[in-house]
């Protein structure tokens, strides 16, 4: 089981979660952080042997991409066509994971999605997501591979989607975030368990995944 976090959204904390991780989740410079900030966690994660994938997300810095944005089909082609475009001339590629209101779309819009994986085929990209939801749907229609997610940081509704961020006990601690992870390493319906990297709790969340995650 890998462990992977989102990095590259300048939340203070990369060069000690890539010590924790598998791979890497890398913001391309759009909806947080900057191509220069892009490139020198990418390096970093080089550095220390991680795959590493693309996580592009919505061009809304003052919502930190995670308000939704109406886009038609091509214009969301082309906003991921371009920030996976960018992460490709740093470094090699294994993944592709959108961000925020871009993940949530690509998990329950069936066209968002089919964009979504009909532009990680066209680059030899897996993408990541949840499984059980649109995305998975869209990968029966375009088969190959793809990374089932899990979050260790992040409380589930019944039907097997992420609670909305501002609802009480959306967001785990260390102690719940690797209970979390005990549950989905036992469900045995995923491939990588995913942590956020932004937040003031992050890394002692990460460690408390990554020691569930030894210990298994």
């Amino acid at each position: 089981m890998r462990l992977c976090a989102d990095l590259g959204e300048e939340g203070g904390h990369d060069s000690d979660l890539i010590e924790l991780l598998d791979c890497a989740s890398v913001g391309c410079g759009v909806h947080a952080g900057s191509p220069r900030e892009t490139e020198r966690v990418v390096a970093l994660c080089r550095r220390a042997g991680l795959e590493i994938g693309a996580h592009p997300g919505f061009d809304d810095r003052e919502g930190f991409g995670r308000r939704p944005v109406d886009l038609e089909p091509a214009a969301l082609e082309d906003l991921l066509e371009t920030q996976l475009g960018f992460l490709l001339t740093l470094t090699e590629l294994g993944f592709v994971k959108p961000h925020g209101a871009l993940y949530h779309q690509c998990q329950n819009d069936p066209e968002a999605a089919e964009v979504l994986v009909r532009v990680a085929r066209r680059h030899g990209l897996a993408p990541m997501g949840q499984p059980g939801l649109e995305l998975e749907a869209a990968i029966r229609r375009l088969p190959g591979s793809w990374l089932r997610e899990g979050y260790a940081d992040r409380a589930y509704d019944g039907a097997g989607r992420l609670r909305p961020r501002l609802e009480p006990g959306a967001l785990l601690g260390p102690q719940a975030a690797a209970d979390q992870t005990r549950r989905l390493l036992n469900s045995g319906a995923i491939d990588v368990i995913c942590v956020h990297g932004d937040g003031a709790g992050a890394l002692e969340t990460a460690r408390a995944v990554a020691r569930e995650l030894r210990h298994t």
